[in-house]
């Protein structure tokens, strides 16, 4: 295996990303690359890093070793009562299951010391239940891939290694208990919370001096009319253009490295601009009034919450993104103003305003992408209404294809005049330039609030665009986590489905920091993808005597996992001990 760079120019700019390869030879003898690893964008530190672990996996893995094999009629057999004959010829694989995925959730559970929190709050019933562990079986089945809870009691769990990794058996897949144990999860949400920052801090050195703040929203396939009154469960401003369906709104925190520290679930209908007072408070009374940053985007804070956390005591610290009116009426202050560079490719201007700073900036790197966003949207737009004019259909039908056309490129129709005459039907459009024009001057450029006057632009700038990062958070929750949609009805195990997401997400992006350093372009998907190639199996070999015995073994991890395992510091356990049944096991029944 070597490294392979690949160089790209984008935005003027070249950029080098790197991936592990391998060499494989071909019955034809033609020698192929086969891709290993991608690490994306990685400093030269990281690189020689790589090379050298490369270097010493490849001497550990290319040594060899004479192996001499006898046939069994020709091998010395010695007498004794430890000895036991095998009838290889009758040897039986059973039961394959996923075995490496699974090991790699608990190896995550454990180092966020997950296991211990929950054994003292969820102790094992009267009947012997253990509630902990039916707790890491939903986390787990959720990170690694998600479904309904009657999908894993019927199949997810019977196709995993878990009841062999927790050391109990499908007990702990019974549909009541999956469904009991979200019952018993809410009123610890909070210790919760408390626990993950001191573990944030410990495994990672994280600060909490900027906070990220967001909302998104999930649905549910239910009638709206069946609701119970006072549910959560309310038609709302749906992020996931599902207005036919009620929703949730989901208030999130994190830090600028992605780490979690609280959620709030509100009702669907619930405006952005209500949440973040009371969320203040909670974060205030468990964490303290200590000096932190709050990033948010416009539309998130009014007027009135603003002005009361400038009057604060201590003032509580904020950056905001405006909307574009606001914009609009300080346009003409802005001209005026020189730009100053904040760092390559960011320049800013800045204005007071009593005790608050506009920051106008502009990113180069921003202005290419949404122009070339905006171009290509604007030039199927003017295809399409090129294609719908030389049409030779009725008035509704060409109305019908013009809503389907603006409904695929919502910003370009704006720059655009289209008219049907009412008569004839017939299309005719034209560029509207004097829009394009305003778009074009801001296209790439932001302005931002902030109560941080003394604070350097370059700084405000990295706080803002670190929003991405809480953005990311909800993609991985509705996306990899599949949060949605939630087809619970009892409105605890509604929020305890999301509680569920929540810690699954913990374990995701405890992977995701811990693969940070080592290949940025490498996902805790793909390595959770490649740990899920190690299956477990149960090997059945009869003696002679008429007993059997069980080898329950997982399979050797391929060489690119082997790298991966050494490169996050980890060690595969010892293979489990062999078992001998006094008699042969019977041929398990199909179900």
């Amino acid at each position: 295996m070597f490294l392979r760079k690949t160089e790209r120019r984008k935005d003027g700019k070249t950029h080098l990303y790197w991936s592990v390869v391998e060499n494989r030879r071909l019955d034809s003898g033609r020698v192929m690359q086969r891709h290993v690893l991608y690490l994306g964008e990685i400093n030269s530190s990281q690189a020689e890093a790589w090379r050298k672990a490369i270097e010493v996996f490849d001497e550990d893995a290319g040594r060899s070793r004479a192996l001499t094999l006898f046939p069994e009629d020709r091998c010395p057999l010695a007498e004794g009562g430890d000895v036991i004959r095998l009838r290889l010829s009758e040897m039986r694989l059973c039961r394959p299951r996923q075995w490496g995925a699974c090991w790699l959730a608990g190896v995550l559970w454990r180092e966020l010391q997950l296991d211990r929190f929950w054994a003292e709050r969820l102790p094992r019933s009267r009947k012997g239940t253990r509630w902990a562990d039916v707790l890491q079986v939903l986390a787990t089945y959720r990170l690694i891939d998600p479904g309904s809870e009657w999908r894993l009691h019927r199949q997810w769990f019977l196709d995993s290694a878990m009841a062999d990794l927790l050391g109990s058996d499908f007990g702990l897949a019974e549909a009541h208990k999956l469904y009991a144990c979200h019952d018993k999860l809410l009123k610890h949400k909070q210790a919760l919370f408390s626990h993950l920052t001191q573990r944030w801090r410990d495994l990672f050195n994280a600060s909490f001096d900027v906070l990220l703040y967001d909302l998104t929203s999930t649905y549910f396939e239910v009638n709206a009319s069946d609701l119970p009154e006072g549910s959560k469960r309310r038609h709302g401003y749906s992020r996931d253009k599902r207005p036919d369906c009620p929703q949730l709104v989901i208030a999130l925190v994190v830090t600028p490295e992605g780490l979690p520290l609280a959620y709030e679930v509100l009702p669907g209908n619930t405006a952005d601009s209500k949440t973040l007072r009371s969320f203040l408070e909670k974060i205030e009374s468990q964490y303290g009034k200590a000096r932190r940053v709050w990033v948010m985007d416009r539309g998130v804070p009014t007027e009135e919450v603003l002005a009361e956390m400038r009057a604060a005591d201590p003032p509580v610290q904020y950056l905001v993104g405006t909307p574009k009116g606001r914009l609009t009426r300080l346009e003409k202050q802005l001209v005026d103003k020189p730009w100053r560079t904040a760092r390559e490719g960011v320049e800013v201007k800045l204005l007071a305003q009593g005790d608050e700073l506009y920051v106008f900036a502009q990113s180069a790197d921003r202005v290419s992408k949404e122009r070339a966003m905006r171009r290509r949207q604007l030039k199927w737009l003017w295809a399409r209404l090129k294609k719908l004019a030389e049409m030779d259909i009725s008035r509704e039908e060409r109305l019908m294809k013009l809503g389907a056309a603006r409904s695929k490129a919502p910003s370009a129709w704006r720059l655009v005049e289209t008219d049907v005459d009412k008569t004839t039907g017939a299309l005719t459009y034209a560029l509207d330039r004097k829009k394009l024009r305003k778009v074009r001057r801001r296209e790439g450029r932001y302005l931002l609030r902030t109560n941080l006057t003394g604070d350097d632009p370059a700084k405000l700038w990295e706080y803002y665009i670190q929003l991405v990062v809480v953005e990311e958070a909800f993609r991985n929750l509705k996306g990899d986590l599949a949060i949605r949609p939630v087809f619970h009805q009892d409105e605890k195990r509604i929020e305890a489905h999301i509680f569920i997401a929540f810690l699954a997400y913990c374990l995701q992006i405890t992977l995701t920091r811990r693969l940070h350093s080592l290949a940025p372009g490498l996902t805790a998907r793909s390595a959770l993808e490649k740990f899920a190639a190690v299956q477990m199996i149960d090997v059945h070999l009869p003696t002679t005597d008429g007993r059997e015995i069980v080898l329950t073994r997982f399979t050797e991890p391929e060489p690119d996992l082997r790298l991966l395992l050494d490169r996050l510091k980890l060690q595969l356990p010892a293979q489990p001990p062999p078992r001998i049944a006094a008699e042969k096991l019977p041929a398990q029944p199909l179900l």
